[in-house]
């Protein structure tokens, strides 16, 4: 029997998203989904700014994407299971505000994300140079380091986030195996903490490849990794579960027999059917 989960999609209570949970939720029923994580924006550090946030007060978006999830699975029936997610972004800038982050409701899932290294902005909005790369490169990787080894999460968001940007908009082609080292002792620690990898596939149709990609996946895997996830990262409702299915045959191809999706913060295998 053929099982897909995409346990990353944004709804409108994310700042940057357009469709409500309901829309969501029908969007993956017409794609022959059977489970969703319901994953909005939280960027912990902006939380002691409230409503005056560029991205509005994430503990009411939060609030609402949650309790929309909990309503959307009880609607839809046996049609789909709507788990309660968050993204949380930028775990170890603030942890006091990520412990408030984490309490504002119980989730199901909690994926881990660095948008913006510190006293930096967003990588969506950086210019990149030759010159400027790899130091970005290597200050992302060392914050990402210290997530996986101390952060509050459920699986680690994805892991080459910057390279979205930089092969999308430069002719900048980084050797992410100068950052073999410290993308390692990543790996190493999320299996020891027994976290979960993303396979992000939301690039797959605008750069070609998943974030991270086959390689890093396949190390993961030789390096003791249990678990991985697999997520859209759905902005809009025409992209929920984009790519899902490659995910998951990337997965079996790195030695994965399974896919997680997790529910009250528990891993469950989904045995991989091809």
């Amino acid at each position: 029997m053929k099982i897909l989960a995409d346990m990353h999609i944004h709804s409108n209570n994310s700042f940057d998203a357009d469709n409500t949970v309901l829309e969501l939720c029908q969007s993956a029923v017409e794609k022959g989904i059977s489970t969703i994580a319901i994953t909005d924006h939280m960027e912990a550090p902006e939380i002691k700014l409230g409503d005056r946030s560029v991205f509005g007060d994430m503990v009411k978006q939060i609030s609402k994407s949650v309790e929309e999830a909990k309503i959307a699975n009880e609607l839809m029936d046996d049609d789909i299971k709507v788990l309660r997610g968050m993204e949380l972004g930028e775990p170890m800038h603030e942890p006091k505000l990520t412990k408030k982050a984490l309490s504002i409701a119980e989730f199901d899932f909690i994926l881990a994300s660095i948008h913006n290294i510190r006293n930096t902005e967003d990588f969506y909005y950086l210019e990149y140079t030759e010159r400027n790369v790899p130091d970005l490169l290597e200050r992302y990787f060392d914050e990402l380091l210290e997530t996986a080894e101390n952060a509050d999460f459920d699986s680690l968001a994805h892991l080459t986030y910057p390279m979205r940007y930089i092969l999308e908009r430069t002719d900048i082609r980084p050797n992410l195996e100068d950052y073999y080292d410290v993308i390692d002792k990543i790996l190493i620690a999320l299996g020891k903490r027994e976290k979960a990898l993303e396979i992000n596939t939301s690039m797959v149709g605008r750069i070609g490849i998943t974030m991270p990609d086959i390689n890093i996946i396949k190390r993961f895997r030789e390096l003791g990794g249990k678990y991985v996830t697999i997520g859209s990262d759905a902005h809009k409702r025409e992209n929920v579960g984009n790519y899902i299915e490659e995910g998951i045959e990337i997965a079996r191809t790195c030695g994965f027999e399974y896919f997680t999706v997790f529910e009250n913060r528990n891993p469950n295998l989904v045995q991989i059917w091809y």
